[in-house]
């Protein structure tokens, strides 16, 4: 039986804890949320509390070996470069002393600039990148055998892009989507997990990059939410992010391809 560790227990966490638990893994995962932690507890994960920017006490009875670690928390943009950096030093003092075989650190593809260009993990150089979503990474990247997804935005389930931008003025209708959905997420990280991986750092996004309007306008019809008020003219970047490097390299085949069908 798999033994996993979940740090960060969000939307992809919890997602990926049900299929997994499904398979009867033993998984364990780290929440801040006290409802979370009792939801999870009933599912049969052994889960605990942990807030990582002012504890990192392992618990008494907590494990020494896990076959994988998946790290979802965030490094989000609203905190300081210090912010960041103290919660990733603490997630990496919690990490140290455990024993396993792979880890997974979920990034974002929000670390490229807003820039009109076809963008690889190669395109850039890292003081090209935004610092604090790096920063994170590098702290993950010391740890052995460890890897960073960077994730596209994540839709799926019961996160629906035209359910956010119903009666809205878009903006950003022009904007290429570089998008993924959570079955997706799961299936890459799912098979990172099991079979070897050549770089440390790959994007995770959707093959198709329709615009943000042809998705809004698909969403709506898809779900049967009202369109947006208005697609604003404007005149912004076309950003379109690769995923195909780990898609190759897992030989994925991705269950959705075009976010025209999220």
């Amino acid at each position: 039986m798999k033994r996993i560790l979940i740090l960060g227990c969000g939307w992809v966490g919890e997602y990926a804890a049900k299929n997994w638990i499904q398979r009867d893994y033993e998984i364990w995962a780290s929440t801040t949320n006290t409802e979370k932690h009792h939801r999870l507890q009933k599912d049969g994960v052994f889960s605990f509390i942990k807030d990582f920017d002012v504890d990192v006490k392992l618990e008494g009875n907590f494990p020494e070996y896990f076959d994988a670690i998946l790290v979802s928390i965030p490094a989000s943009k609203k905190n300081s470069l210090e912010e960041i950096r103290n919660r990733f030093f603490q997630v990496k003092r919690f990490l140290l002393p455990l024993k396993y075989s792979k880890l997974i650190f979920l990034s974002s593809v929000g670390i490229y600039p807003n820039e009109s260009k076809a963008i690889s993990e190669f395109t850039y150089r890292e003081s090209e990148l935004d610092p604090k979503l790096l920063l994170a990474e590098q702290f993950m990247l010391s740890l052995n055998n460890s890897y960073v997804y960077r994730l596209g935005g994540l839709f799926g389930v019961n996160r629906i892009f035209a359910k956010y931008y119903e009666g809205k003025v878009v903006t950003t209708g022009n904007e290429l989507a570089n998008f993924i959905h959570i079955e997706d997420v799961f299936g890459l990280i799912d098979a990172g997990f099991d079979y070897s991986l050549r770089e440390r750092i790959y994007n995770a996004v959707a093959p198709e990059h329709p615009s943000k309007k042809e998705v809004l306008l698909a969403s709506a019809k898809n779900h049967g939410f009202e369109p947006a008020l208005e697609f604003a003219p404007n005149t912004s970047f076309q950003k379109k992010v690769s995923g195909s490097l780990l898609q190759n390299d897992l030989n994925y085949t991705f269950k959705y391809p075009s976010p025209l069908d999220f």
